[in-house]
């Protein structure tokens, strides 16, 4: 009787195991053509909305962060700029600002959704990961839930010899659907090893260490651009001015004021954000309202304005005091 009960329970072993591994931390950063899913990918594992998605190019200009907290590993996303054959002085530091980011992270996941052939703009990507010769890189196929399973299969072998022509090899290849929640989880313990051993860098609560001001502008940006005609996906900045709770207001019913300022390069534009009768910015603030609501878990009185800064793409002092 006595041998039987000293045979090793797999289940008690497999618990010491993890509880005696040694935590992990560190950064990983998704890339891939505009429309990849990275954002969505990254709002799926953070479980929260914090990286800004839209379906135009270029919307992600600052480093946001998302974190993933689990009891084994901590995973902090940072969301590059999308890389691209700059035209404009943003353009090329918008470049920059990618490249350095990849020479410092720890896994480099490369975004490729299921539904879209190989192009071009990938193998550009995958060319350019492939001069990052230390970091591990991840091959996502995202958006799983738009294919059946033999393109999937396809697309899981284009990108596995896209590897195999640029000399290097993936260190995973996984498919998920963030917008279904498929293989999401698997992901994160497919990228949790890969990480440095490391206690936790971020406190437990945090979801990212973006400054709330920067994220509330990045809202309101995602909302302006909805629907808003081509021309004008790079010309839109916004800075938050003041965000104050209002004053008089009992200690329930708190309200926050934010002020922002919505910034174009031409007058020509101001109608095409305001819209006929001033409808269109009030969709803009109704919109992007219920998401800096849901954000930051307070009410909010919005107050936006839009005004021209002529040709800031171009103007080193406008970038800065815009922000980049």
């Amino acid at each position: 009787m006595g041998a039987m009960s000293a045979r090793p329970n797999p289940e008690a072993a497999a618990r010491q195991a993890e509880n005696t591994a040694p935590h992990r931390a560190g950064f990983a950063c998704f890339v891939g053509r505009p429309n990849a899913g990275k954002s969505t990918l990254t709002n799926a594992l953070v479980g929260r909305k914090v990286a800004i998605t839209s379906n135009r190019p270029q919307t992600t200009r600052h480093t946001v962060r998302g974190i993933v907290h689990r009891p084994d590993a901590q995973l902090i996303l940072v969301d590059t700029p999308g890389l691209h054959k700059p035209r404009t002085l943003l353009g090329e530091r918008l470049n920059d600002i990618v490249r350095t980011t990849w020479a410092e992270v720890d896994v480099i996941g490369f975004c490729l959704p299921a539904d879209q052939k190989l192009g071009p703009g990938d193998k550009y990507i995958v060319k350019e990961l492939a001069g990052i010769r230390k970091t591990p890189k991840i091959a996502i196929i995202t958006k799983t839930d738009l294919v059946d399973s033999k393109q999937l299969a396809e697309q899981l072998l284009a990108v596995s010899r896209l590897g195999e022509e640029l000399g290097f090899e993936w260190a995973e290849i996984v498919p998920v659907s963030a917008v279904k929640d498929q293989q999401v989880e698997l992901l994160a313990d497919l990228i949790a090893p890969l990480l440095p051993k490391s206690p936790p860098l971020y406190p437990e609560g945090d979801l990212t260490d973006e400054p709330e001001m920067v994220m509330v502008a990045e809202l309101i940006r995602e909302a302006a651009l909805e629907g808003v005609r081509d021309e004008l996906p790079h010309s839109i900045a916004v800075v938050v001015e003041e965000m104050l709770p209002r004053e008089d207001r009992p200690a329930d019913k708190p309200l926050l004021d934010i002020h922002a300022n919505v910034y174009i390069e031409r007058p020509s534009q101001k109608g095409i954000i305001i819209g006929p009768k001033g409808k269109r910015l009030k969709d803009v603030g109704t919109k992007s309202r219920k998401h800096i609501e849901a954000l930051l878990g307070t009410p909010v009185f919005l107050d936006l304005h839009v005004k021209v800064a002529k040709d800031w793409q171009r103007d080193p002092k406008q970038l800065r005091k815009l922000g980049f």
